[in-house]
């Protein structure tokens, strides 16, 4: 099969419901991100008289170190590969990890070099590895470095169905009172099953109690563990009561959920929309990944095709990324051949020792070309895609509009086809690397800057509509317009999507009334930077769904 390079990731505000509690904001990036202290940890075990020594600026290869573990798995993992574990120490592990950073991170001159034997737990040696540096607006330009068990990323990069009521929570304030709302639901799953016409939960739906507990006001540590995970259960089979209020009810309603083993869909909604001046396709795609949104999102402009869109509305309000590669398909699909052929859809900046290789796989460094084909993620490989062949693209944005989902942006602007984005400022991830694991962590380091076929990759603030007032994001046309909890998603009403549709039949951006709760959410933005966006709510950080990332089929 054919050999592309790299792939994306982004993870932006993601963060358990008790840990919004303590905190106004989940700030600082994509997952935990321990400063490394001012006290340090005790010695890393391991290593003694025959184990590696430090000597500042002198860095052996990564691979004298790989894969020599405190703690030997043995066995195979969940896709039936023997673990590659050999006896080992954590001073080791500590010592693969500034190694391999040394040779791939895309700002290594700018890591200080500590010694490893200072740090007795691999993850907390990793946190500190990285930039300290910011960017024009102040915020850290690494905000994605992170790890997590190998075992999660397998079953997250596998589709493995988690434990799940099928809804995607958002904080539209995390202090009390507290204003936590569902943004949507996957189809055919606990939260959007309907008893008599109503559905569970829909778009929009304010929880006000868990279990009996006040969600808006508690302040009880036990109790907030309790919703946190009431709302995110671990099992299959869990059953929680919540009390809800929809948009535009005037009283309450109860709902008994039971988790069930939901694998999320990467396209949640495809709809055609009539008007006097043609069709227009709309999708809402959630993320670039697992494997399965290569086939999902083939189908879903598949389905556009067969009914003469005329153009296409993209929802990526909540894609936070994903595979480069399936991101690289979807732009395919929007531009076709006449426009991408022979084009890059992403090229790729690696560290200033790289040179024209590529420092994670020793390969010439290639850029990423528009794909035409399916590539074997789950399309056949070499299957044709279907092209819509359009001149303009709608794209719908929020700061959880991130990495793969701003490559989308950024590739088809550097082949001239014109993106009108529509709502807030994208999160501002230039950035990805490759998942690497060792010793059953697997680490995320920024390995390279993505850019398009003009070299343009400087968005490191977002991109944001003309008449935002962002002053630091890349200013591409469109129209600023807040997220609408009111209405549901594909509705033409819905602020975002009507927006979309009044700059394509008349050029300029509208300026209705706010719905009652943009009006709220728009005074609780002027109160402060730290809830200026919707938060999302997750149990934790699901790697897959919101990263940029670089991995093709094996």
């Amino acid at each position: 099969m054919k050999n592309y390079s790299p792939v994306r990731k982004s993870v932006q505000g993601i963060c358990g419901f008790s840990m919004l509690l303590m905190a106004t904001a989940c700030g600082g990036g994509d997952g935990p991100s321990p400063s490394g202290g001012s006290s340090a940890p005790p010695p890393a075990s391991g290593g003694g008289a025959t184990g590696p020594t430090w000597t500042a600026g002198n860095y052996p290869p990564a691979s004298q170190f790989k894969n020599r573990c405190e703690t030997v798995r043995t066995g195979v993992d969940i896709e039936g590969n023997p673990y590659p574990d050999m006896a080992g120490s954590t001073l080791e592990e500590n010592f693969y990890l500034r190694s391999w950073t040394h040779e791939t991170y895309l700002w290594n001159d700018e890591v200080v070099d500590r010694n490893p034997a200072d740090y007795n737990d691999p993850v907390q040696y990793f946190s500190v590895l990285k930039t300290t540096a910011t960017t024009a607006s102040g915020k850290d330009k690494d905000q994605f470095h992170f790890s997590q068990p190998t075992e999660d990323y397998l079953r997250e990069r596998n589709s493995a169905p988690q434990a799940s009521y099928g809804a995607q929570f958002v904080a539209l304030s995390v202090t009390p009172p507290r204003d936590i709302r569902v943004a949507y639901t996957d189809p055919n799953t606990p939260a959007s099953e309907e008893i008599m016409g109503q559905p569970n939960l829909q778009r929009g739906s304010k929880i006000l109690e868990i279990d009996g507990i006040d969600v808006i006001n508690t302040n009880d540590q036990a109790e907030i563990d309790h919703l946190n995970n009431a709302l995110f259960p671990s099992a299959a089979g869990e059953m929680h009561s919540f009390v809800v209020t929809d948009p535009g009810a005037a009283g309450t309603r109860s709902v008994i959920l039971t988790a069930e083993h939901v694998a999320s869909k990467a396209v949640n909604l495809v709809d055609v929309i009539d008007t006097p001046t043609g069709k227009v396709g709309y999708a809402h795609i959630t993320t670039f990944s697992p494997f399965a949104s290569e086939q999902e999102i083939s189908e879903a402009i598949d389905t556009l095709s067969a009914a003469n869109v005329s153009d296409l509305v993209l929802d990526l309000r909540y894609n936070g990324g994903g595979l480069v590669a399936v991101a690289a398909q979807l732009g395919y699909m929007v531009a076709g051949d006449a426009q991408s052929l022979g084009k890059t859809f992403e090229g790729f900046r690696f560290n200033d020792d790289a040179g024209n290789l590529n420092p994670v796989t020793g390969e010439v460094n290639s850029p990423l070309p528009f794909i035409n084909t399916g590539i074997g993620f789950s399309l056949p490989d070499g299957v044709p895609l279907t092209s819509l062949d359009l001149s303009r693209v709608y794209i719908l944005s929020t700061d959880n509009t991130c990495s793969a989902s701003e490559a989308i942006i950024n590739g088809l602007r550097g082949i001239d086809v014109e993106v009108i984005l529509i709502g807030e400022t994208t999160c501002g991830k230039p950035y990805g690397f490759y998942p690497e694991s060792n010793c059953g962590e697997t680490y995320y380091s920024i390995q390279f800057q993505g850019v398009n076929h003009k070299g343009f990759g400087d968005y490191a603030d977002g991109f944001t509509p003309t008449n935002s007032t962002n002053a630091y994001g890349v200013k591409i046309p469109g129209c600023a317009i807040s997220d609408d909890l009111d209405h549901a998603l594909g509705d033409p009403s819905e602020a975002m999507l009507a927006a979309a549709l009044h700059f394509r039949s008349t050029g300029a951006c509208p300026t209705p009334p706010m719905s009652p709760l943009a009006l709220n959410f728009a005074a609780r933005s002027a109160g402060g930077a730290a809830e200026a966006s919707p938060i999302p709510l997750m149990s934790g950080m699901n790697v897959m769904q919101r990263n940029r990332d670089m991995r093709m089929p094996n």
